[in-house]
């Protein structure tokens, strides 16, 4: 699928866009199919709809995760004499998993973040602005949201 604005890609001979290309319209599905199929790729473009749809898969494994996390820690708790609370004993089995959550998706969803910033046809070190304290954040949010730009298409590497 292209965009409507912007038909930059040429479809595959199978009529579905390369992987190199930016997938306008992605569904949930296949935008967290190819968040995991690019893990470590900083080339080319990933489309508003590749990003935000990860995001809100991640912000809901997130969620999922420490609620069992609190589940889990409550079951069992106890309060100390001083007033402070131990966690039960099933506490660290989601502890591990948001841990091992946490590791394993940094990467490809750096990765994502550059590729978007391609696609608005900014560099990818505008990532790093996030680092910038109060006013980081904010500033790759709001690039992040920006509409695609055919001007992007420079960081693409076209791929048999």
């Amino acid at each position: 699928m292209t965009s409507p604005q912007y038909p930059t890609t040429s479809a595959a001979p199978t009529g579905q866009t390369p992987l190199w290309a930016p997938l306008y319209g992605a569904t949930i599905g296949q935008a967290i199919k190819r968040f995991f199929t690019k893990y470590a790729d900083f080339t080319g473009r990933a489309s508003r709809s590749e990003y935000w749809w990860w995001i809100l898969f991640s912000v809901i494994v997130a969620i999922v995760l420490e609620v069992l996390a609190l589940g889990l820690g409550f079951a069992g708790a106890t309060v100390n004499d001083d007033g402070t609370s131990t966690p039960g004993p099933l506490f660290w089995i989601p502890g591990l998993l948001i841990a091992a959550w946490s590791l394993g998706t940094i990467v490809p969803h750096l990765a994502l973040i550059w590729r978007r910033l391609h696609d608005a046809d900014l560099a990818g070190p505008f990532f790093f602005l996030g680092f910038v304290p109060i006013v980081g954040g904010i500033t790759v949010l709001v690039l992040t949201i920006l509409p695609s730009k055919p001007e992007g298409a420079r960081f693409d590497r076209p791929r048999a």
